[in-house]
């Protein structure tokens, strides 16, 4: 990074038509559409940015598309799906057999979109992808998935939840970002040449908005190289978020079920959640996001904790003193198990 903007200076020069398109770009481009197995890659200025302009962009160019949309998706798929104008269906969080009931209902000869996230960022669930793959053969639609959470953590390249479970090659569209896992800035969609271009030629947030900055292309591209041939950080990544969960489980902690490296701790209180957060912070020196409404419905209030490679085994314990000195101080609940058998 410190090369190229060395070299090359801190801005694109302006949009992707109009001078922004440059060297390190393309590579980075390159490197994410071999990423995901996929024939081109699309970058954007964040991952939002990708969901909002993509999926309208492809709903549009599809004559009177369906999209049907998990009922937990981003906002930032919200966003794509209102942008579309065209009809939507929700269907509820991976629920396929409702999935299914709505394909079967539309006309055989309509163009679907079936939108989804890999790894749901709230409660840590994953899609039953293959599932959701199985419909959209059965019933002629296309695929978009979301792997914003999952991207460079999962998959033996890092290629996200659907590389881990062998459907990358299932999904006509993968989308993700690099300002996560891969530690940068930027988000982006991968698919084939035919589509990568349509969009390329009629999103408008594509074609009106500044390019990356070359520097930070040859950051993202770094990252992803390594991340594809290192193992380290995967495996030491799901090793301490199984650790995390095994100490706050033993302290009776609240943690919510989560297969994956995202570890919820229900409170079910907004002003007790930002409360706790703000005494984590202040005394105790941790910083643990307060996720209340809208991100989640109200009496769902969670902390959400997301321990990375580097959280040892002392951070840990100390995490878990610090949040049960804080769930004592608010009487906040513990486990419900332990409170039933009270």
């Amino acid at each position: 990074m410190v090369d190229v903007a060395a070299r090359m200076g801190t801005g694109a020069g302006g949009t992707r038509n109009i001078a922004g398109t440059n060297h390190p770009l393309v590579e980075l481009e390159r490197e994410l559409a071999d990423l995901h197995g996929k024939e081109a890659a699309l970058l954007f200025t964040s991952g939002y940015v990708s969901n909002q302009t993509g999926i309208p962009t492809i709903a549009k160019l599809l004559p009177n598309c369906l999209i049907l949309s998990d009922a937990l998706n981003h906002n930032s798929m919200i966003e794509g799906v209102r942008q579309a104008g065209c009809d939507k269906q929700l269907w509820r969080h991976n629920d396929v057999a409702h999935l299914e009931e709505l394909l079967k209902a539309a006309d055989p000869a309509r163009p679907k979109l079936i939108i989804f996230e890999s790894l749901y960022s709230m409660d840590g669930d994953i899609a039953p992808i293959h599932a959701i793959c199985d419909l959209a053969d059965k019933y002629n639609a296309m695929t978009y998935v979301d792997e914003v959470h999952a991207v460079g953590m999962y998959g033996p390249r890092g290629g996200g939840v659907t590389e881990r479970d062998n459907a990358a090659h299932r999904i006509d569209v993968i989308e993700g970002t690099l300002a996560k896992a891969f530690g940068c800035l930027g988000g982006y969609i991968t698919g084939s040449n035919e589509l990568i271009d349509a969009v390329r030629s009629y999103a408008p947030g594509f074609i009106f908005t500044t390019a990356l900055p070359p520097a930070i292309c040859a950051a993202a591209t770094a990252a992803i190289r390594h991340l594809k041939t290192s193992q380290w950080e995967r495996e030491r990544h799901q090793d301490r978020a199984a650790r995390v969960k095994a100490v706050l489980n033993a302290a009776g902690l609240p943690v919510m079920p989560s297969s994956t490296h995202i570890v919820p701790l229900l409170i079910g209180d907004a002003e007790k959640c930002k409360q706790a957060s703000d005494m984590l912070l202040a005394d105790h020196g941790i910083y643990i996001q307060p996720i209340n409404y809208p991100t989640v419905p109200r009496g769902e209030e969670r902390l959400r904790i997301t321990p990375s490679p580097y959280h040892d085994d002392v951070l840990i314990d100390q995490l878990a003193e610090a949040l049960v000195d804080v769930w004592e101080r608010l009487q906040l609940p513990k486990r419900r198990q332990q409170l039933a058998a009270e």
